[in-house]
């Protein structure tokens, strides 16, 4: 009698640990996350020398208001913690300090800047808090086997040099390169890029190199130097404020080189308006997602879309301003990631997630494009165009070119 009751009472506690594995495999969290809401925290550079990138935390923030208004995601609501770090590593060290320790957030996304994510990498990697689609693209933020719980968004700035090296060696072979670059991982990055795109011919086809900090009051004289040096080729690894300084600048002298911008000083708005669009004419850079000034996209289902939610829910945020789209694009792809978590919201899982996407195309990339990643390989956009100012907008040019250099 008395072993059955023990086997009974085995059986049920047999029972009642199966029910609680059950239930756990359904629902799994970390500090961030419950059954009502996901807390997420950022830092943007709302003031100082690259808030024209403002907009991008603006947006984000608009869409998850949006998600949340349809129901959040798997029945969570999200919420956004953002400060400002005004683009200073130490503010940033203090506010994702702050977001971690005192607001207890899941996660981080986009943290904005190269600068301020190298500031904090190391004390998330070490917390094991994911840096999720940090919003750089220096080859630190997508090297999974030093740093596996950050995740750059942005395409590879060594993969955007490489590119730029192919274009230079096809369309202007005999260049006399002059750089202007940012003195950080994302100015260094572009030039490493050159470099090893320009392969042998490196040395013979740059001629000088300026570099500038981010408390200069101006670049006047970087780029002097480098009209001075003979360059008939401007490599320009800056951010927006600098880069329409150095448009300016190069008018100015009269000098007429070749002008290729990075990515990240493109946006019209912020860059080449500040600038003035008549002397921004034939600047060259490159793109992967859709321009919203572009006419060909007018008819576009994507493009439509974001209209109609920046009508609704950022009705004073610049449509046309890629600062923008950019913010729209990378919220919507953490919506896919987060859907992909389930009812599994632990970091681990998050950082899984995130590094097992197939074929995903977000809604304002350029046809053609798709993003995939592998524990290996964190590098969300690997796959460019070209593209050059026409004095208006930005026009496409030339066939999708993917990045085969090496993954981080």
């Amino acid at each position: 009698m008395r072993s059955g009751i023990l086997h009974l009472l085995a059986g049920a506690a047999v029972a009642i640990a199966l029910s609680a594995t059950s239930a756990s495999a359904q629902k799994k969290y970390d500090t961030g996350a419950s059954d009502t809401e996901i807390k997420i925290g950022q830092t943007v550079p709302f003031s100082g020398p690259a808030s024209a990138y403002a907009g991008i935390g603006k947006t984000q923030a608009a869409y998850f208001k949006m998600i949340n208004e349809r129901g959040g995601i798997n029945g969570r609501k999200l919420n956004l913690i953002q400060y400002d770090d005004a683009y200073s590593p130490p503010k940033a060290v203090e506010q994702v300090r702050k977001l971690v320790e005192s607001d207890e957030v899941l996660f981080t996304f986009q943290i904005i800047g190269t600068p301020s994510n190298a500031a904090v990498q190391k004390y998330l990697n070490a917390k094991k808090v994911p840096q999720l689609l940090a919003a750089t693209g220096a080859s630190k933020f997508t090297d999974p086997k030093n740093f596996p719980w950050t995740m750059g968004y942005n395409p590879n700035y060594q993969s955007e040099g490489r590119i730029y090296a192919k274009y230079i060696l096809q369309n202007h072979p005999n260049a006399k390169i002059g750089i202007l670059y940012q003195n950080d991982d994302l100015g260094r990055d572009y030039i490493t890029g050159l470099k090893e795109g320009l392969g042998t011919k490196a040395t013979l086809m740059i001629v000088a190199e300026a570099s500038y900090e981010l408390t200069d009051p101006t670049i006047d004289s970087q780029i002097v130097k480098l009209k001075a040096a003979g360059a008939d080729l401007l490599y320009d690894a800056s951010t927006p404020k600098f880069a329409a300084q150095a448009i300016k600048k190069v008018a100015d002298l009269g000098w007429k080189p070749v002008h290729i911008l990075d990515i990240n000083a493109s946006p019209v708005s912020a860059t080449l308006k500040p600038a003035g669009l008549d002397i921004s004419k034939d600047i060259i850079s490159t793109n992967y997602g859709k321009d919203p000034g572009d006419p060909q996209w007018k008819d576009d289902a994507g493009i439509k879309a974001y209209f109609a939610f920046m009508d609704k829910y950022y009705p004073e945020g610049d449509k046309l301003n890629t600062v923008n789209t950019y913010g729209y694009s990378t919220a919507e792809l953490l919506v896919k990631i987060l859907q992909q978590c389930g009812d599994d919201l632990t970091r681990e899982n998050i950082m899984k997630q995130a590094a097992n996407l197939k074929n995903v195309t977000g809604s304002l990339s350029l046809p053609g494009m798709v993003t995939n990643t592998s524990p290996t390989d964190y590098r969300i956009n690997k796959q460019m165009q070209m593209m050059k100012f026409n004095g208006e907008r930005w026009e496409l040019f030339g066939p999708i070119i993917e990045d085969t250099g090496p993954a981080g």
